[in-house]
């Protein structure tokens, strides 16, 4: 909290790794701001245009990036340099969340449905609509909502969002709060599923 009493502005940026990289930021109300796709060409533009977004984002918190490898690599070195919360996942881990199970019984099904279900989560947040909406882009949409429940910024899904395993029983839509503030504690956590996650104080 500010000392006006209002809640203290913050951020969760969501990346979708690959070729074309999609982005999606989401605000303090757990809502998206801006989304959409880049193709950096090669390592060190993907390393400029890394440190140009998270210098261009003062008020970021968490980076959750899904995928591994190299690229990976730098977007969390960049992260860790500048003390941002870090959480990896594999698509699985948010797909089981915010897709239904009938919705996901094959990539192809997952990712037109997750497709269809970031036009939503657009429309809900009032966030500028796409003439198109690139695969890259609608991903990080998804990850990025994940991320907002995953990290207590957002409560609840949008209505019509599919929640799977993990909901309190009997409350189809509420998600399972997070046990600490993970904004503000050091932390280290993996999981089977394919996540891990570190989160740094802002001091």
């Amino acid at each position: 909290m500010t000392s006006g009493g209002e809640e203290e502005e913050r951020s969760l940026l969501a990346v979708d790794l690959g070729v074309k990289t999609g982005l999606a930021l989401y605000g303090t109300d757990g809502r998206l701001r801006w989304y959409g796709s880049r193709n950096f060409g090669n390592r060190n533009r993907l390393r400029r245009g890394i440190q140009s977004i998270l210098e261009s984002e003062p008020d970021l918190e968490w980076l959750v990036v899904e995928g591994g490898g190299d690229l990976a690599r730098l977007w969390i070195g960049e992260a860790e340099k500048r003390r941002i919360g870090i959480i990896q996942i594999t698509a699985e881990v948010w797909r089981e969340k915010l897709i239904l199970p009938r919705d996901r019984r094959s990539g192809a099904d997952a990712k037109r449905n997750a497709l269809a279900a970031a036009r939503r989560v657009i429309e809900w947040s009032q966030a500028r609509r796409p003439t198109s909406l690139r695969h890259d882009a609608a991903e990080a949409v998804m990850i990025g909502l994940w991320g907002a429940l995953e990290t207590g910024m957002l409560n609840r899904p949008p209505p019509g969002i599919g929640v799977g395993p993990g909901t309190r029983a009997g409350d189809r839509g509420k998600w399972d709060p997070p046990a600490k503030d993970p904004g503000r504690t050091a932390q280290v956590a993996g999981s089977t599923q394919g996540n891990s996650r570190t989160g740094r104080g802002r001091g």
